[in-house]
């Protein structure tokens, strides 16, 4: 039996907010659209997710307003996904919550490091710049690979990208 996607009975502000992004692959969806992921080939090839359900997931998003649509001009047309200002915002969360896990779960070296486009700084585990001492809006925000590689590197044109070089989030990667 499938679970619900609701928390009914649960009066709580935590409870609403899982019910949109607390599904299975939601938040990694979100995550690469701050790297600047936009079309649906690209978030199928770097998630290895089912097809129905990330129609589903981009299609839930867009409802709620965290994504927006928009049709580029291909032979076919096809869409592309970008983060809405309520979907930006969700940065707060998300980079704290990958900085609690690079913490308690990570190795000694991190994967990625984010990085303060201004002064070079990396970030603290709250999303902010310890050099300029305020919050830094993820447009203001590089990804950066870290020492740790893994060892079977995946070969997905995301992934490669995300290696080849420093990004700018919320930046087409390609």
């Amino acid at each position: 039996m499938a679970l619900g996607k609701n928390y009914e009975g649960q009066n709580c502000s935590l409870a609403r907010a899982l019910e949109l992004v607390g599904e299975r692959w939601t938040l990694l969806i979100v995550r690469d659209a701050f790297y600047g992921v936009r079309r649906y080939g690209d978030f199928l090839a770097h998630l290895d997710i089912p097809r129905a359900v990330l129609a589903d997931r981009l299609a839930t998003l867009v409802e709620a307003n965290v994504l927006q649509r928009h049709r580029y001009q291909d032979s076919p047309p096809r869409d592309e996904y970008l983060l809405t200002d309520r979907g930006v915002e969700l940065w707060s969360v998300i980079y704290p919550l990958w900085s609690w896990s690079e913490r308690h779960f990570g190795e000694e070296e991190p994967l990625r490091t984010f990085r303060h486009v201004a002064c070079g700084t990396e970030l603290d585990p709250a999303g902010r710049c310890p050099a300029c001492g305020g919050e830094v809006s993820p447009g203001d925000v590089e990804a950066h690979s870290g020492p740790r590689l893994p060892a079977q590197p995946r070969r997905d044109p995301v992934s490669v990208a995300l290696r080849q070089r420093p990004h700018r989030l919320l930046q087409p990667l390609f």
